[in-house]
């Protein structure tokens, strides 16, 4: 017997009858003599709806108290999924018990919308497994040191269910989505995308930040920490396919390297669409300038992606950096309120309409001429490069937001990743 994390996305849980289908492919895991925890997300497009109303009503200036109640509100929509696939499974005949994440309970720090788990406790569920008891465990969700509900950011219910997996020690936890696993690209945009029986933690862990969308970033990172054996697939089998086929469906995330991995140079094109960069142009170029800068702005718990510092001209330089869409006017407002006069720049300029390509690969640890072929392909289609960021197994360009989908689909051909390859 294996103690197993299912984890269902928003459009598995979309309507009744797919909560349904969940409770049949749960119970046919628990009477294969499996222990279960299983973590719902909303049902799809409800924290849209939550959060829609929450923005008819909210003040201009967002403070800490109304982003405490923006996760009391969205966190609603997870205790809803988990009632009624509690509901469907009794129907199927098994004892089962649903939990909010503050009944687990699973600890965060207090950073509201997206906060982050310190700690598991799994005693009350340990205690319902025993018992033969499949337990629905809330996404999304934690509580702070304070008692307030708080919710781990857009796509945390895969963080949650990975953080169950790693606490409780789980032989694996399964992610169901609306694909059937990790592409090299996204096949709406390149149609000769081809999934990945398997892809290295590490090269997952770039995809994720990168803005692949299969996984939470910080999910992947849970599963690198803690070895969380991680697999990816579609929910949208039927739910009686056969339990070992269904097994070994998907991708797995591994974290030994095998020699297959070192043939496929380039694993996968990732993108981001939701990127803005921000330039403070004629700062005095000084020891501290990039903590000035960046410091105020990490202050307001925004995170920063690609930098860049321009050559110094007459004591005076530009520091250029991106930041997620969602925090752009935020971080835009803050820079011309403080840092422009505590540093003497002469002036803050934006642009929303930017996007991040990059190229990922284990294999370009062993490789060079990579990031050359990258720049050469993009160069030949036309394509202007703003900034680039690279690391050990990725490069990194932005780009203008109009040149997106040519570039994806550039970058696909250039690196033949329409090719079956040993790794896939």
């Amino acid at each position: 017997m294996a103690l197993i994390v299912h984890k269902y996305g928003g459009t598995s849980m979309g309507s009744t009858e797919r909560i349904r289908n969940v409770a049949k492919r749960v119970a046919k895991w628990a009477r294969a003599g499996h222990q279960m925890v299983v973590v719902p997300s909303a049902m799809s497009g409800e924290t849209n709806r939550l959060l829609g109303l929450a923005k008819e009503l909210q003040p201009e200036r967002i403070t800490s108290s109304v982003m405490r109640e923006l996760d009391m509100i969205a966190s609603t929509g997870e205790q809803v999924s988990v009632g009624l696939l509690s509901i469907a499974l009794q129907a199927e005949g098994l004892e089962c018990v649903s939990y909010a994440g503050w009944q687990v309970p699973i600890k965060t720090d207090s950073a509201f919308t997206k906060a982050r788990i310190q700690a598991i406790d799994d005693a009350r569920v340990r205690a319902d497994l025993a018992a033969g008891k499949v337990v629905v465990i809330t996404g999304f969700q934690g509580v702070d040191p304070e008692g307030n509900i708080t919710t781990l950011g857009r796509g945390g219910s895969d963080t949650s269910a990975v953080a169950v997996a790693a606490a409780m020690k789980a032989a694996e936890c399964l992610i169901y989505t609306d694909v059937d696993g990790v592409y090299t690209t996204d096949p709406r945009i390149v149609p000769e995308a081809r999934r990945l029986h398997t892809i290295s933690f590490e090269e997952m862990l770039e995809m994720a930040s990168l803005g692949s969308k299969v996984l939470q970033i910080r999910s992947v990172e849970f599963a690198g920490k803690y070895k969380v054996p991680l697999r990816v697939l579609s929910s949208f089998t039927p739910w009686d396919i056969d339990i070992d086929e269904e097994a070994k469906s998907g991708t797995l995330i591994t974290f030994e390297e095998d020699e297959n991995m070192e043939q496929a140079v380039v694993s996968g094109i990732a993108f981001n669409r939701d990127e803005a960069k921000i330039t403070v142009m004629g700062v005095p170029d000084k020891p501290g300038l990039a903590y000035q800068i960046l410091g105020a702005v990490a202050d307001a718990n925004i995170d920063v992606d690609v930098i860049i510092q321009n050559v110094s001209h007459d004591g005076k330089t530009d520091f250029s950096f991106t930041v997620q869409g969602v925090d752009y006017s935020r971080a835009l407002d803050l820079l011309k309120s403080k840092v422009v006069p505590a540093t003497g720049a002469a002036e803050v300029v934006g642009d929303p309409k930017i996007c991040k390509v990059s190229i990922v690969g284990i294999g370009m640890k062993s490789h060079v001429g990579i990031a050359a072929k990258m720049f050469r392909t993009l160069s030949e289609e036309g394509i202007n490069i703003q900034m680039i960021s690279t690391s050990e197994i990725k490069t990194s360009v932005v780009i203008d937001e109009k040149y997106m989908e040519l570039a994806v689909r550039a970058l696909h051909k250039a690196f033949d990743l329409e090719q079956e390859t040993a790794n896939s």
